[in-house]
């Protein structure tokens, strides 16, 4: 809930937020509104996080309460704007406190590909800002004909980078509801999802499957969550189980292929989530620009020669 009204405004603040949009000017070119305009204390406001997700703005605290005369400041900028706690127990959606109220569903641009979004589907709005450099390196890396496996799908917008290029996906997901979503994000970028794979289910049991079946890929996306359980109450934890996942999927992978693994656990650094990827040249991926607050995500190509 929002606190009460200050009687003064916060030049302070004021500067913080303008500063800090002044930064990202550069990432508004027309193919892009996808961005994190605010990263916490990488922008001198801890605890606070501000994003653009198309037309609408998304400020998401650590704290249960949203200061007022921050709210105030970001009102001024006449944007849709949305408010969602930090909260991975809650996982609550986003609540609407001023400017144009967004519908269910609505549009937004990575590197010229749209993206369905929404505010009123939950904790998660459609996309992970922070792999934006990742999915165009795939993109650009990809050839015609090419095959990518993108397992913890989402919503799937690796498997739209990578057909963007030609690429054959297969999208790979527990949920029914994101393998649908997927397909709507093909049909948003005027590409059949006929053309491509949609694999229900476990992770891990499909990568054996697709052992089984000597089916291999060119491409592995691997961004599992940092704890999960499926069905028959095993328990995944990134950090002693990442290296059994990443050795399935190279047993996946076609000969010259590359895997792109990813955590954002903190409780590893970049060296000791290397450690767990075996047999492979590995090369660093940094976080996008807008994101200067402390890189949490971790992103490795890893290459078999």
């Amino acid at each position: 809930m929002l606190e009460r009204p200050r009687a003064m405004s916060n030049p302070r603040l004021h500067e913080i937020i303008s500063r800090s949009l002044e930064r990202r000017e550069s990432l508004q070119n027309g193919e892009t509104n996808l961005i994190r305009l605010i990263d916490g204390q990488g922008d001198n406001l801890n605890g606070h996080i501000l994003e653009q997700y198309g037309k609408g703005w998304l400020i998401s605290t650590t704290g249960s309460n949203l200061r007022r005369e921050l709210s105030d400041i970001l009102a001024s900028y006449k944007k849709p704007l949305y408010w969602k706690r930090l909260d991975q127990h809650q996982k609550e959606s986003p609540v609407h406190l001023c400017g144009e109220e967004l519908p269910e569903f609505f549009t937004g641009l990575e590197n010229g590909l749209k993206c369905r979004l929404s505010f009123k589907s939950g904790y998660s709005q459609g996309i992970f800002i922070d792999q934006r450099n990742n999915r165009e390196a795939l993109r650009k890396m990809v050839k015609p004909g090419e095959t990518v496996l993108n397992t913890f799908a989402y919503t799937g917008f690796f498997s739209i980078a990578a057909a963007a290029a030609g690429a054959v996906t297969s999208s790979l997901d527990l949920s029914q509801v994101y393998l649908d979503w997927t397909r709507e994000n093909f049909l948003l970028n005027g590409i059949d999802p006929k053309d491509h794979y949609f694999c229900k289910g476990d992770t891990f049991h499909w990568l054996r499957r697709f052992a089984k079946q000597s089916r291999f890929f060119d491409y592995i996306i691997l961004d599992p969550p940092t704890f999960s359980r499926d069905d028959k109450g095993k328990v995944f934890r990134v950090e002693k189980d990442y290296n059994q996942l990443f050795k399935l999927a190279s047993a996946c992978l076609a000969p010259g292929g590359k895997i792109l693994a990813c955590t954002n656990f903190r409780g590893i650094n970049t060296s000791e989530f290397m450690k767990q990827l075996h047999g492979a040249e590995l090369q660093i991926s940094p976080m996008p620009e807008d994101f200067p607050d402390t890189p949490y995500l971790k992103s490795i190509w890893a290459t078999f020669r």
